[in-house]
């Protein structure tokens, strides 16, 4: 605009503003004072609440009796015990105020629990077994793979293929793999009834338990 005012000076205001492609409109605007905005007087309803009336719904919502129920629920059985504070709305819009338009009830907060792991430091202390199902070469004929792998070295410890899936089978194949390792299979160990895709400490053996995994190891699949 200072370019155009000068310009204008010269060769005067309509050939100024056609030379720079200037709106005349714009350029008489630019040159007028800006007009002072007065700020509008806020207007206060005449339903609104008297702040003796807020103090009292804030009240009645902090009170006991209503503390840990939503305003509308609120709102129902004041209705019934014969008084009226204010809309629904109104009291959220006062909860929102005071910060409080959240979950108003004590919530139970779950403490992280650290998922169980079972970790290896050396071969031979934690096994995965788990099962694959694979498809024969005549129709409707399966076979099913089972899979002993440690989980630190990754070796296969043992493995078996089976016409059928059953819980002999892999105490079978269980048992052969820790003589394999020369691990000790105690007679406590009767009780001993790991599943598939399940890891479990080795030196567990002897003493007839088992530490279940939550989740089999993924490398353990064999597909």
């Amino acid at each position: 605009m200072e370019l155009t005012k000068t310009l204008s000076a010269q060769v005067g205001i309509s050939n100024a503003c056609q030379s720079l492609m200037v709106s005349r409109a714009t350029f008489y605007r630019s040159q007028q004072p800006p007009t002072a905005v007065r700020p509008l007087p806020g207007r206060r309803s005449g339903r609104a609440l008297s702040e003796a009336e807020r103090a009292e719904t804030l009240s009645v919502l902090h009170s006991e009796e209503f503390v840990d129920r939503a305003p509308a629920a609120v709102c129902a059985t004041l209705l019934d015990q014969g008084r009226y504070l204010c809309s629904p709305r109104t009291m959220y819009r006062l909860l929102a105020a005071q910060g409080e338009a959240r979950e108003r009830r004590n919530q139970l907060t779950h403490p992280h629990y650290q998922a169980p792991e079972l970790l290896a430091t050396a071969p031979n202390q934690v096994w995965s077994w788990d099962i694959t199902k694979l498809r024969g070469l005549v129709k409707w004929t399966y076979y099913y793979l089972y899979v002993v792998l440690d989980i630190f070295s990754r070796y296969v410890v043992g493995w078996m293929v089976a016409t059928r899936e059953t819980a002999e089978l892999a105490r079978q194949l269980l048992l052969e793999s820790c003589l394999k390792q020369n691990i000790a299979w105690g007679p406590t160990n009767d009780s001993f009834r790991p599943w598939p895709g399940d890891d479990f400490q080795t030196s567990g053996l002897t003493a007839g338990r088992s530490r279940r995994h939550q989740e089999s190891e993924p490398a353990a699949r064999l597909e």
